[in-house]
């Protein structure tokens, strides 16, 4: 009860299906006797007639037949397999219907779902102190509650029933076998029906009570509903630790690329855009690594250091840092501005070639 009081908060997806794979879904097995037994009082009701008159003609032919009955050589065994064949053709049809209406009400409760969790053996239930608690619990006392309610109603319905039947009683003895039990049958149904739509209304009750206890029991404190976040999206942290590996091995592959570049654009402070054109390969310069601040720094140091020229020229440092990322070719806007840089570098390096 207490645990409860701490968890305020409605349950997510992922907490309503994991609870469904455990067989844990809001169901009323009240409400599903009571539909099985209306069920089966109206399929009496539609099938008596026709179970009665088969099993009453198998009856007379037993008896047609009792004088030249012989049970030995195995013809026992046979008539025994010929009634029993009757009678299961009689009481199919019914049996069936039922089997329909249980598959019915169950479905239209939780839906069709099959958990093979549900069906292992729990065996903590065996554990004499969790029975003594669960003895004791308030879902004990609803129960006990239910069952005082159930006595009632069906008490009440069953007295009605009888009642509404009882004027016929004295005019039975006056009346044919088969019309008495035409009778009898009728008060049969009568009180099948009574009972049924008395437990319904304890069962739809009880419906609405067990999804009411099924969304509180699926309830999840603050503390939970951020776990399950952070299992489902990643720890930040970690998530901060691998996008830092992520940017250094990015940044590690970059700098490799520096020592083959033709030149080194810079701002001359801040940026820092190596470029290196290729005419065989590529049919315009393209930048092969670019950097900020510290960034942009190191590329200069690795640029000198393999003597790979640097050219300051703020406003093409810019446009090429904002507006080309690494591995791609430079504009056509930007060809005049980019090839005036390298045929300034091929001239110092005695390197120079045309450039459109």
């Amino acid at each position: 009860m207490f645990d409860r009081d701490s968890k305020t908060e409605k349950p997510t997806p992922r907490r309503r299906q994991q609870a469904r794979e455990k067989g844990s879904v809001a169901r009323s097995q009240d409400l599903n006797s009571a539909v099985l037994l209306l069920g089966a009082a109206i399929s009496l009701s539609v099938l008596g007639s026709g179970i009665i008159n088969g099993l009453g003609e198998m009856l007379k032919d037993m008896i047609r037949r009792s004088g030249s009955l012989r049970f030995e050589n195995g013809q026992g065994i046979s008539i025994f397999q010929q009634e029993i064949t009757v009678v299961g053709k009689v009481i199919f049809p019914f049996l069936l219907s039922i089997l329909v209406i249980g598959l019915v009400v169950n479905i239209s409760q939780v839906g069709f779902k099959v958990s093979w969790k549900a069906a292992a053996p729990q065996w903590n239930r065996l554990n004499p102190l969790s029975g003594f608690k669960r003895f004791f619990s308030v879902r004990a006392l609803v129960e006990l509650g239910k069952s005082l309610l159930k006595l009632t109603f069906v008490g009440l319905a069953l007295y009605f029933a009888i009642k509404a039947s009882a004027l016929q009683a004295p005019w039975l003895f006056y009346m044919p076998t088969d019309q008495v039990i035409g009778e009898i049958g009728r008060l049969l149904d009568n009180l099948f029906i009574y009972a049924a739509l008395a437990l319904m209304l304890i069962g739809f009750a009880d419906f609405a009570y067990q999804r009411y206890d099924h969304e509180q029991s699926l309830k999840m404190s603050k503390e939970e509903v951020k776990e399950e976040a952070k299992q489902q999206e990643g720890d930040p942290k970690v998530k901060g630790k691998i996008r830092e590996l992520m940017i250094k091995s990015t940044l590690k592959r970059m700098m490799k690329n520096v020592p083959d570049a033709d030149v080194v654009i810079t701002n001359p402070t801040h940026i820092a855009v190596a470029i290196k054109y290729d005419r065989e390969k590529n049919s315009a310069p393209i930048v092969v690594a670019k950097g900020a601040r510290k960034v942009a720094e190191r590329i200069k140091e690795i640029a000198a250091e393999h003597g790979v020229p640097i050219v300051e020229n703020k406003p093409l440092a810019r446009i090429l840092f904002k507006s080309v990322d690494i591995g791609m070719e430079i504009p056509v806007d930007l060809y005049k501005a980019v090839a005036e840089v390298l045929a300034y570098v091929y001239r110092i390096k005695n390197k120079f070639f045309g450039v459109a």
